[in-house]
């Protein structure tokens, strides 16, 4: 299966702020998406994203293909911005954003960064998040 970007966005669309209660894609604060081969990804990455401690002795791994599994894996690079430099659910928006992108097929590791340069403004948000708020 082939990831893609609008792919990655529907996953992220999950992901609730939990201040505003408006999912992060429609506010805005997802600015880029990069999908890269899983060898752009920083060493050790993909050891830390998947966590198959909660797997089923049949949803684990068998061994075959692992190696060319492993090859077909993306890195995805998530940059982000939050509603304020301050804004405390930080850490939980980011946490969130790596684990549901970290569950689509074909996924090998993600990285979300923060920035603030440009900085959100409710402009940023789309028209069906200006109507959960209120804002017209």
């Amino acid at each position: 299966m082939t990831v893609t970007e609008e792919q990655i966005r529907d996953e992220l669309r999950k992901v609730i702020d939990p201040e505003l209660f408006v999912n992060i894609v429609d506010l805005g604060l997802v600015y880029e998406v990069e999908l890269l081969p899983a060898s752009a990804a920083p060493a050790g990455a993909a050891d830390e994203q998947h966590d198959d401690s909660n797997l089923s002795p049949s949803d684990a791994p068998d061994g075959d293909g692992d190696a060319e599994d492993a090859s077909e894996q993306l890195h995805i690079k998530i940059a982000m911005t939050l509603t304020s430099p301050m804004c405390p659910a930080g850490p939980q928006l980011v946490a969130n954003s790596k684990q549901v992108v970290n569950q689509i097929e074909g996924v090998g590791s993600v990285e979300v960064r923060v920035v603030m340069d440009p900085p959100w403004s409710p402009d940023r948000m789309t028209d069906e998040a200006r109507d959960q708020l209120g804002i017209f």
